[in-house]
């Protein structure tokens, strides 16, 4: 039994992949060659997105976003110290400072309440500016009430959908739910790529130009007429090729991830704190995450009869080496940490079979006693 199945989905799709592979080859535009193009028109379609520009790697796609918005020194951005080390070390890797926010219990996403709180009482010194939601293993955040905190004090939201393209939310798709978003395609997401790949919407015409200068060194009208600071961000035209293929499944794929889904919360529903969805929201199931008093307990006793599982995160950023010394919001961040030792996530991936995801169950109920 695989954590990620990543093996299954090749064996699906191997076929049609290696000849988008050997297109490629034979064309010779391995850097920014049409495939590129191609698979932003079509990831722009899937989610309805007025633009989209592809870059290296979901860390990119944040970097970009915030330089399109402008952060630099002097800067306080908000974000989730419940969540991967690359949304707040974007910030950092600007100059500029990131706060730490709690998140909600039962969603796992940015507490709004404590955002508002965040704002009215910034750290001495800084500027806040903006805040960056986190759709945490796969569900969106709640972008209603985090715009309706954030805009009247004049912060900008930036979605990190690192983990949920393809979920909605009240009827919009990520990738329209902020003035901007990023994803990634590392090959463990949703939509995944052999490599390292990812992307980002925005809505406005003016920051899709600026994304699309600062992706490629901050070019202007020709590549030596460097108008901007950037970065060396684009996506590789095999990765672009790849995933076009990944896209033309994915809607089936998010179905199957939701009937997994369903399965475990109708196998577990009655004997562990299993994932629910807010109000509006489908999930694209990144991970499926249970919450355990008893969590290390759990896990060796799963890892014993050959279920994997994995933690996903066992340290808040705010307790980890790098960040520490950036500030947190007023009233500190108990949730963060209470949910760092409770979170289990189980396999999860849309070709995990109905007899493995039984045995995970049952083997889950038996550990806790049920």
């Amino acid at each position: 039994m695989q954590f990620i199945d990543l093996a299954a989905q090749q064996a699906v799709l191997r076929e049609r992949i290696d000849a988008a592979i050997a297109g490629v080859l034979d064309h010779g535009k391995y850097i920014m060659g049409p495939e590129v193009t191609e698979l932003e028109a079509e990831l722009a379609a899937f989610c309805a997105a007025p633009q989209v520009v592809s870059c290296a790697s979901g860390t990119d796609a944040l970097v970009m976003a915030m330089m399109a918005f402008g952060v630099g020194p002097g800067d306080a951005v908000f974000v989730p110290s419940f969540t991967f080390a690359s949304t707040a070390e974007s910030v950092a890797l600007l100059g500029a400072t990131p706060v730490f926010i709690d998140v909600e219990a039962a969603t796992f996403n940015v507490d709004a309440g404590h955002l508002a709180r965040a704002i009215a009482e910034p750290p001495a010194g800084l500027r806040p500016v903006g805040v960056v939601p986190v759709d945490l293993f796969g569900q969106p955040a709640d972008y209603e009430a985090i715009s309706a905190v954030a805009e009247p004090a004049g912060l900008w939201v930036l979605a990190d959908a690192a983990q949920s393209f393809g979920a909605t939310r009240n009827g919009r798709s990520v990738g329209t739910l902020a003035p901007i978003t990023t994803t990634s395609f590392f090959p463990a997401k949703p939509l995944g790529c052999y490599g390292d790949g990812g992307a980002v919407f925005a809505i406005s015409e003016e920051h899709a130009a600026l994304l699309r200068s600062i992706r490629v060194h901050g070019s202007g009208s020709h590549k030596y007429d460097n108008a901007r600071i950037g970065i060396n961000g684009r996506l590789d035209t095999v990765q672009a090729a790849i995933l076009r293929v990944k896209l033309s499944v994915f809607a089936d794929e998010l179905v199957a991830r939701q009937r997994v889904a369903d399965r475990y919360a109708e196998g577990l529903g009655d004997v562990v704190d299993v994932p629910r969805l807010g109000e509006g929201c489908t999930s694209a199931w990144a991970q499926y995450t249970l919450r355990l008093t008893d969590r290390d307990g759990v896990a060796e006793a799963l890892g014993s009869e050959g279920v994997p599982t994995a933690v996903y995160y066992p340290r808040p950023l705010h307790q980890q080496t790098a960040y520490r010394d950036f500030p947190s919001a007023v009233g500190g961040l108990p949730v963060s940490e209470q949910l760092a030792g409770e979170v289990l996530s189980l396999p999860m991936h849309p070709y995990l079979s109905e007899a493995d995801q039984d045995a995970v169950v049952d083997a889950i109920r038996r550990a806790v006693g049920a």
